[in-house]
């Protein structure tokens, strides 16, 4: 590749690197307020609570990638991701089955989450930086692996939910 070619693929992969802190710094706000409003089903979360930690961890490894590249994390894409995560959220709390709704949305942001990290690992080897991508194979290892409880436990969460809808006034939405 030649220079201009060089610095055409490091910026794509740095708006791409702010892109990913941007949707960790989302899938932070969505989880917590989810993780927040759980009552009736302990498992789920456990397992959003374990998530989240795992997605702080993220968006703090992303923000050391950037800013080893010379870059900095975008306020601008933060603050939209957050949005659209407490527009999710707020809407969220007037459905009826918010917890079997929110589960599926989860499933989906995380597998938007893999393609993104797939991405970026194709993009980390083609610029040569070896060490984020060792970063974004790693998150991808916990994204996939959230995916997959997500979809092992996607049927008992329908069930809990029909399960406590027949008990008047339980609350099988939390």
């Amino acid at each position: 590749m030649d220079q201009r070619t060089d610095d055409v693929a490091a910026h794509h992969f740095m708006d791409w690197l702010r892109d990913a802190h941007a949707m960790e710094k989302q899938a932070e706000t969505m989880l917590n307020s989810m993780a927040g409003r759980l009552e009736n089903y302990p498992d789920l979360k456990q397992r959003i609570e374990q998530h989240l930690e795992e997605t702080r961890n993220q968006a703090q490894l992303l923000v050391t990638c950037i800013e080893r590249r010379g870059g900095d994390n975008s306020t601008l894409k933060d603050l939209a991701g957050k949005a659209m995560a407490m527009a999710q959220g707020i809407s969220g709390m007037f459905a009826t089955d918010e917890v079997v709704k929110g589960a599926m949305f989860s499933y989906a942001f995380e597998h938007l989450e893999i393609a993104a990290y797939r991405n970026l690992i194709g993009a980390a080897r083609t610029v040569g930086d070896t060490q984020t991508q060792q970063v974004c194979e790693r998150i991808l290892a916990e994204e996939e692996a959230m995916a997959k409880w997500l979809e092992d436990h996607q049927d008992d969460i329908a069930s809990r939910y029909l399960e406590l809808a027949r008990i008047p006034h339980a609350q099988a939405k939390r």
